[in-house]
Protein backbone atom coordinates (compact mmCIF):
# COMPACT_ATOMS: atom_id res chain seq x y z
CA UNK A 1 0.00 0.00 0.00
CA UNK A 2 1.35 3.41 -0.94
CA UNK A 3 1.14 6.10 1.69
CA UNK A 4 -0.23 9.44 0.58
CA UNK A 5 0.93 12.64 2.24
CA UNK A 6 -1.70 15.32 2.55
CA UNK A 7 -0.58 18.93 2.58
CA UNK A 8 -2.87 21.28 4.45
CA UNK A 9 -2.72 24.89 3.34
CA UNK A 10 -2.93 27.17 6.36
CA UNK A 11 -3.73 30.77 5.54
CA UNK A 12 -1.37 33.10 7.48
CA UNK A 13 -2.80 35.82 9.69
CA UNK A 14 -0.98 38.43 7.60
CA UNK A 15 0.76 38.23 4.24
CA UNK A 16 3.59 40.28 2.82
CA UNK A 17 2.69 43.53 1.08
CA UNK A 18 -0.29 45.89 1.44
CA UNK A 19 -3.08 44.55 3.61
CA UNK A 20 -6.45 44.52 1.87
CA UNK A 21 -9.76 44.45 3.71
CA UNK A 22 -9.73 40.70 4.36
CA UNK A 23 -6.13 40.78 5.60
CA UNK A 24 -6.86 43.77 7.85
CA UNK A 25 -9.67 41.86 9.52
CA UNK A 26 -7.46 38.77 9.91
CA UNK A 27 -4.64 40.84 11.44
CA UNK A 28 -7.09 42.35 13.91
CA UNK A 29 -8.54 38.98 14.85
CA UNK A 30 -5.04 37.51 15.27
CA UNK A 31 -3.90 40.34 17.55
CA UNK A 32 -1.30 41.66 15.10
CA UNK A 33 -3.35 44.87 14.77
CA UNK A 34 -4.91 46.59 17.78
CA UNK A 35 -7.72 49.08 17.09
CA UNK A 36 -9.77 50.49 19.98
CA UNK A 37 -12.61 50.97 19.38
CA UNK A 38 -12.82 48.76 16.29
CA UNK A 39 -15.59 49.48 13.76
CA UNK A 40 -15.73 47.05 10.86
CA UNK A 41 -17.46 49.71 8.75
CA UNK A 42 -14.18 51.66 8.68
CA UNK A 43 -12.30 48.86 6.91
CA UNK A 44 -11.75 49.97 3.32
CA UNK A 45 -10.46 47.98 0.30
CA UNK A 46 -6.80 48.64 1.17
CA UNK A 47 -6.80 50.77 4.32
CA UNK A 48 -8.42 51.38 7.67
CA UNK A 49 -10.20 54.71 8.10
CA UNK A 50 -9.64 56.56 11.38
CA UNK A 51 -11.87 59.14 13.02
CA UNK A 52 -11.20 62.57 14.50
CA UNK A 53 -10.87 62.67 18.27
CA UNK A 54 -12.56 65.23 20.52
CA UNK A 55 -9.65 67.22 22.00
CA UNK A 56 -7.73 69.52 19.65
CA UNK A 57 -4.97 72.07 20.19
CA UNK A 58 -3.79 75.08 18.21
CA UNK A 59 -0.04 75.72 17.96
CA UNK A 60 0.83 79.17 19.31
CA UNK A 61 4.28 80.78 19.20
CA UNK A 62 5.68 83.93 20.81
CA UNK A 63 8.93 84.09 18.86
CA UNK A 64 11.44 82.08 16.84
CA UNK A 65 11.43 78.34 17.45
CA UNK A 66 14.73 76.62 18.25
CA UNK A 67 14.09 72.90 17.72
CA UNK A 68 16.74 72.03 20.34
CA UNK A 69 15.19 74.31 22.99
CA UNK A 70 11.85 73.13 24.38
CA UNK A 71 11.20 76.53 25.98
CA UNK A 72 10.79 78.06 22.49
CA UNK A 73 8.49 75.35 21.12
CA UNK A 74 4.88 76.24 20.25
CA UNK A 75 2.37 76.08 23.07
CA UNK A 76 -0.58 73.71 22.79
CA UNK A 77 -3.67 75.87 23.22
CA UNK A 78 -6.88 73.86 23.74
CA UNK A 79 -9.62 74.45 21.17
CA UNK A 80 -13.18 74.01 22.37
CA UNK A 81 -16.09 72.84 20.25
CA UNK A 82 -18.95 75.13 19.27
CA UNK A 83 -22.56 74.73 20.38
CA UNK A 84 -23.12 72.18 17.60
CA UNK A 85 -20.10 70.11 18.66
CA UNK A 86 -17.97 71.26 15.72
CA UNK A 87 -14.24 72.05 15.66
CA UNK A 88 -13.44 75.32 13.89
CA UNK A 89 -10.14 75.48 12.03
CA UNK A 90 -9.26 79.12 11.28
CA UNK A 91 -7.54 80.23 8.05
CA UNK A 92 -3.84 79.38 8.17
CA UNK A 93 -4.21 77.77 11.60
CA UNK A 94 -2.23 74.65 12.51
CA UNK A 95 -4.15 72.32 14.79
CA UNK A 96 -3.01 69.08 16.41
CA UNK A 97 -5.74 66.54 17.11
CA UNK A 98 -5.72 62.86 18.04
CA UNK A 99 -7.42 60.05 16.25
CA UNK A 100 -10.46 58.67 18.05
CA UNK A 101 -8.95 55.20 17.74
CA UNK A 102 -5.94 53.93 19.64
CA UNK A 103 -3.69 51.88 17.36
CA UNK A 104 -1.21 49.13 18.09
CA UNK A 105 1.00 47.39 15.52
CA UNK A 106 2.99 44.22 16.00
CA UNK A 107 6.63 44.06 14.90
CA UNK A 108 5.34 42.52 11.66
CA UNK A 109 3.27 45.52 10.57
CA UNK A 110 4.03 49.07 9.41
CA UNK A 111 1.63 51.79 8.35
CA UNK A 112 1.24 54.99 6.34
CA UNK A 113 -1.26 57.68 7.34
CA UNK A 114 -2.74 60.10 4.84
CA UNK A 115 -5.66 62.47 4.61
CA UNK A 116 -8.58 61.80 2.32
CA UNK A 117 -9.47 63.50 -0.96
CA UNK A 118 -12.78 64.59 0.60
CA UNK A 119 -10.96 66.98 2.94
CA UNK A 120 -8.33 67.96 0.38
CA UNK A 121 -11.10 69.14 -1.96
CA UNK A 122 -12.26 71.47 0.82
CA UNK A 123 -8.84 73.05 1.29
CA UNK A 124 -8.00 71.07 4.42
CA UNK A 125 -4.72 69.21 4.80
CA UNK A 126 -4.68 66.31 7.25
CA UNK A 127 -1.14 65.04 7.62
CA UNK A 128 1.21 63.28 9.97
CA UNK A 129 4.84 62.34 9.56
CA UNK A 130 3.20 59.62 7.46
CA UNK A 131 5.01 56.57 8.75
CA UNK A 132 3.72 54.39 11.59
CA UNK A 133 6.61 52.14 12.58
CA UNK A 134 6.46 48.46 13.52
CA UNK A 135 5.71 48.09 17.22
CA UNK A 136 3.91 51.45 17.55
CA UNK A 137 1.43 51.23 20.43
CA UNK A 138 1.97 47.48 20.78
CA UNK A 139 1.61 47.45 24.59
CA UNK A 140 -1.61 49.40 25.20
CA UNK A 141 -2.39 51.17 21.95
CA UNK A 142 -1.73 54.85 21.22
CA UNK A 143 -3.45 57.66 19.38
CA UNK A 144 -2.03 59.07 16.19
CA UNK A 145 -1.59 62.84 16.34
CA UNK A 146 -2.81 64.56 13.18
CA UNK A 147 -1.72 67.97 11.91
CA UNK A 148 -4.71 69.79 10.39
CA UNK A 149 -4.22 72.96 8.33
CA UNK A 150 -6.86 75.22 6.77
CA UNK A 151 -5.70 76.69 3.44
CA UNK A 152 -8.90 78.68 2.82
CA UNK A 153 -9.80 82.29 3.67
CA UNK A 154 -12.61 81.33 6.03
CA UNK A 155 -12.99 78.89 8.92
CA UNK A 156 -13.76 75.25 8.22
CA UNK A 157 -15.92 73.30 10.68
CA UNK A 158 -14.97 69.70 11.39
CA UNK A 159 -16.92 67.02 13.23
CA UNK A 160 -15.17 64.94 15.93
CA UNK A 161 -16.07 61.29 15.54
CA UNK A 162 -16.18 61.55 11.74
CA UNK A 163 -13.78 59.74 9.43
CA UNK A 164 -10.79 61.99 8.70
CA UNK A 165 -7.80 59.91 7.49
CA UNK A 166 -6.72 56.49 6.27
CA UNK A 167 -4.15 54.10 7.70
CA UNK A 168 -2.62 51.88 5.02
CA UNK A 169 -0.97 48.78 6.48
CA UNK A 170 1.97 46.74 5.23
CA UNK A 171 3.17 43.34 6.41
CA UNK A 172 6.88 42.56 6.54
CA UNK A 173 9.36 40.07 7.91
CA UNK A 174 9.44 41.79 11.28
CA UNK A 175 11.57 44.42 13.00
CA UNK A 176 14.58 43.83 15.25
CA UNK A 177 14.05 47.17 17.05
CA UNK A 178 10.35 48.00 17.47
CA UNK A 179 9.38 51.66 17.59
CA UNK A 180 8.34 51.47 21.22
CA UNK A 181 11.92 50.61 22.21
CA UNK A 182 13.34 53.79 20.68
CA UNK A 183 14.05 56.82 22.93
CA UNK A 184 11.68 59.82 22.89
CA UNK A 185 8.93 57.92 21.09
CA UNK A 186 5.15 58.49 21.06
CA UNK A 187 4.19 54.83 21.36
CA UNK A 188 2.27 55.11 24.65
CA UNK A 189 0.49 58.44 24.12
CA UNK A 190 -3.26 58.49 24.70
CA UNK A 191 -3.47 62.27 24.22
CA UNK A 192 -1.75 64.91 22.08
CA UNK A 193 1.68 65.77 23.49
CA UNK A 194 4.29 68.39 22.51
CA UNK A 195 7.18 67.60 20.20
CA UNK A 196 10.01 65.53 21.66
CA UNK A 197 12.44 66.58 18.94
CA UNK A 198 14.66 68.51 21.37
CA UNK A 199 15.70 65.23 23.00
CA UNK A 200 16.87 63.85 19.65
CA UNK A 201 18.76 67.02 18.63
CA UNK A 202 20.70 67.15 21.89
CA UNK A 203 21.94 63.61 21.42
CA UNK A 204 23.65 64.50 18.10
Amino acid sequence: MTSVELTVQVEPAIERGVLTDRAIRRAHEAGELRVEPFDDALVRPAALSLRLGHKAFALATTGPVDVADRSTHPQLVPKGLDAQGRLAIEPGEVVLAPTLEKIGLSENLAGLVDGTSDYARLGISVVLCGQVSPGFGRDAGAVLTLEIVNHLRHPVLLYPGARICNLMLFASGGSELPYGDLPHNYSNDHVVVPSRLAGHVRQN
